[in-house]
């Protein structure tokens, strides 16, 4: 097979992909496939699509042999393959904790090599932490334990569903990971996208597909099941409590998430190693999907998906950027605790809200919160809460135009296009610091320069739970410094993202199937 690298594809180019193809290669061709698809809009001159095909001709060696373009090579497939069983047993059957993408990973590999793992989940299946939410948002009604940080499928269910990283693959884990979404029911074209997304819809079925497959492979879940502690001897996990019922294990994956805050408190006080780190908080600015696509697309074409965007600022050394940028989509309540407000952005497959909504996040570390390791948690519950008391629990809502001069906005049109949960007018400087809202209003003017009108946006607060504030320390071998304790995904700190996550969990199930025989 061929790789035809680079081929600029028309916007408006209304024939077969197989045509342009024998027209580029001026030859017939025998198959093709589609490896990556972009658009590139730098130019209004040249504005197409740019793509790789993998391409099957007949004679291909002597074709590539006098080929002088240097676009066309052959074609050399990433294959993943998951490692060989180690040596040594297991007395008890290794155990997952969470079920986000880290969890419903390191359990699928798991369970499909012979592990027949035990999964804990501290929330309900999909079918029904979707009505919970749902709840949530109608009428204010909170389950601590399923919501839209916990419960099945973890935080990024009620959220874009972006799966682009800057991760590279060389192991292949990524198209892995991107292969099991679509036999699970996600959208083909992830597997070639530049940027690919399934959206908070499609993120349901995947989840509720991959569950049916960890179970059949042999893991056994168990809902509303909250790990409570972890007991100890000679520095090696020995059992675990959940639910005040003791579980032997010799491995414990531990997948909670990054707002799993009594998880975190618990470990700490177990003396497994925790160190806090960077993150980052911010607001959430929503303008019209059309003012951003007539500022990123040069012309007008019908059949463009919602536009999008990536803005950068520096404010007196803080970096302020946007995060979790979600076109067409809705501002969610994303709270997790009682007396807390925070929240996130989410998108269906079809981006079609009307809305484009992004969080602009401003960096914050440790001079900013304390030096012990769980400060940045008690920072960001503190912001969550001062959310809460001004707004008695709702989504504050303010024109930038308004928080740029300390006054409550009022009459905001077509809230309930573009957010899930009740609002409430209040000035949004008043629950950030202000080295925080300086850093905002300095960034969000400047963005300004890039995309006119940026700063007639309204805005949303609090966007807290960016990334995890502390960092679960691993070796290695991915274990903690408790033998058979492998922290993972989000709330170990060491992933970012769906696909971060979902890799994270990859790497710890190989981890552990390099040292243990599997039991089947």
């Amino acid at each position: 097979m061929l790789s035809l690298k680079n081929v600029k594809v028309p916007i408006d180019y209304d024939g077969t992909l197989e045509d342009f193809i024998k027209n580029y290669l001026k030859r017939d061709i025998i198959d093709y496939k589609i490896i990556k698809k972009s658009i590139d809009a730098r130019s209004k001159h040249e504005f197409c699509y740019i793509y790789e095909f993998g391409v099957t001709i007949k004679d291909e060696e002597k074709f590539i042999k006098y080929n002088k373009n240097k676009n066309i090579t052959k074609y050399e497939e990433i294959v993943y393959s998951f490692p060989e069983s180690g040596n040594k047993l297991l007395e008890h059957s290794p155990v997952v904790v969470g079920l986000g993408p880290a969890g419903l990973f390191a359990s699928y590999f798991l369970a499909k090599h012979g592990y027949k793992p035990i999964i804990f989940e501290r929330g309900k299946r999909i079918e029904e932490r979707i009505k919970d939410v749902d709840t949530f948002w109608r009428e204010g009604i909170l389950n601590k334990n399923s919501n839209v940080q916990f419960g099945e499928g973890g935080a990024g269910t009620f959220s874009d569903g972006k799966l682009n990283t800057q991760v590279k693959d060389k192991e292949g884990r990524i198209k892995e990971v991107l292969r099991i979404f679509v036999e699970c029911g996600a959208p083909e074209e992830i597997l070639y996208e530049k940027n690919p997304h399934i959206g908070t819809d499609n993120l349901r079925l995947v989840v509720k597909n991959m569950r049916k497959k960890i179970i059949e492979y042999g893991g056994v879940i168990h809902y509303n099941s909250t790990l409570e502690d972890i007991i100890i001897k000679d520095e090696k996990l020995d059992s675990i409590v959940v639910n005040g019922e003791t579980f032997k294990t010799d491995v414990l994956v531990l997948a909670t998430g990054h707002s799993a805050k009594d998880t975190f408190n618990m470990l700490y006080e177990r003396r497994v190693n925790i160190t806090s780190k960077p993150f980052a908080i911010g607001i959430r600015i929503v303008h019209p999907q059309d003012l951003i696509n007539k500022c990123q697309y040069p012309d007008f074409y019908p059949n463009l998906p919602s536009a999008t965007y990536k803005l950068t600022y520096n404010s007196s050394g803080r970096g302020v950027y946007s995060f979790c940028m979600c076109p067409g989509g809705f501002i969610v309540n994303a709270s997790s605790d009682e007396a807390t407000v925070l929240i996130n952005g989410m998108s269906n497959y079809l981006r079609d809200s009307g809305f484009a909504n992004s969080a602009i996040i401003v960096t914050v570390n440790a001079s900013d919160f304390g030096s012990n390791p769980l400060d940045g948690l008690k920072y960001v519950e503190n912001i969550e809460k001062r959310a809460y008391e001004l707004s008695n629990g709702l989504i504050p809502i303010q024109r930038f135009i308004d928080y740029e001069n300390n006054i409550i906005s009022s009459d905001i049109l077509d809230i309930d296009k573009f957010v899930k949960g009740s609002t409430k007018y209040i000035d949004i400087n008043e629950i950030l610091p202000e080295y925080i809202n300086s850093s905002l209003k300095e960034g969000i003017n400047y963005f300004n320069k890039l995309i006119p009108g940026f700063n007639k946006g309204i805005i949303l607060a609090p966007e807290t739970r960016t990334s995890s504030p502390v960092r679960i320390l691993r070796d290695e071998l991915l274990e903690s410094n408790i033998s058979g304790l492998y922290p993972c995904g989000e709330g170990s700190g060491y992933a970012g993202g769906i696909t971060t996550s979902a890799v994270d969990g990859i790497k710890v199930a190989e981890m552990i199937a390099k040292k243990y025989q599997n039991m089947l």
